[in-house]
């Protein structure tokens, strides 16, 4: 255990991670973005087409990936929030300020994304559904997030209130979760449930799996890109950050 504790605290140094980062982003853009190639033309070109939406579902390809994303993002905001109030440990929240936008991004995407879905498949790309209606809260979340720290002016009590507004905002994330079986939506149950036979053919399973991959390999990426900017600017009246010369 000591050599966690030991592992944790450096990871809390912003110079320890400026520098050990850079090789991780860039390996992570690679492989995200080939990943995500593959799985992308793997699943728009050689997947079968759905039984009963014909090919509007490979749209299923992008929208799954980016809408579990972004609430990955989100719970991981909540706990980075948590380590700050109970740590007040710096990095935790770099990983808000850097990860935020892109949460809020895929968010947008998501919703949109399931919009082109769903005029094809439902006959409206919009129902006040609790699936839709929470990813929608989501997005105002994130939103309120960014916003609330652009109104605070002062760093540390702005990062406090956003640590406090992510956890409680994380509740919405189970209604996400869980809309589809307790409530009455338009949406289908989740098609791979632990403890359950998976509904969705293999054919069609991998190239999500693979996107999935992708996706969430290069998002790591763009977040660790940016803390790495957010690192040294918070940092840069530090010696370590003076002699730096190189942010990518």
């Amino acid at each position: 255990m000591n050599w966690l504790a030991r592992s944790f605290h450096k990871m809390g140094s912003p110079p320890f991670f400026y520098r050990g980062a850079k090789v991780w982003v860039f390996w992570l853009y690679v492989i995200g973005l080939l990943v995500l190639l593959v799985g992308t033309v793997w699943g728009l070109a050689f997947a079968p087409a759905d039984r009963l939406q014909g090919d509007s579902f490979r749209i299923i390809y992008l929208h799954v990936p980016t809408a579990h994303l972004s609430q990955l993002i989100y719970i991981a905001i909540a706990v980075a929030g948590f380590v700050y109030l109970v740590w007040r440990m710096k990095m935790a929240d770099v990983f808000i300020v850097s990860a935020v936008w892109l949460g809020a991004w895929l968010t947008a995407f998501a919703l949109f994304s399931g919009i082109v879905w769903g005029i094809p498949t439902w006959g409206t790309g919009w129902v006040w559904d609790a699936r839709t209606t929470s990813v929608l809260i989501q997005l105002f979340l994130f939103l309120g997030l960014i916003a609330l720290r652009t109104a605070i002016p002062n760093s540390q009590r702005g990062a406090l209130a956003v640590a406090v507004l992510a956890i409680v905002g994380v509740i919405n994330i189970p209604i996400i979760k869980y809309s589809v079986d307790w409530f009455t939506t338009l949406h289908q149950p989740a098609s791979i449930q632990i403890g359950n036979p998976i509904s969705i053919d293999p054919s069609m399973l991998w190239p999500l799996l693979v996107n999935t991959i992708g996706l969430y390999a290069l998002a790591a990426g763009v977040i660790l890109y940016y803390m790495r900017i957010n690192v040294l600017r918070r940092e840069r009246n530090s010696e370590w950050a003076r002699d730096t010369v190189d942010i990518s």
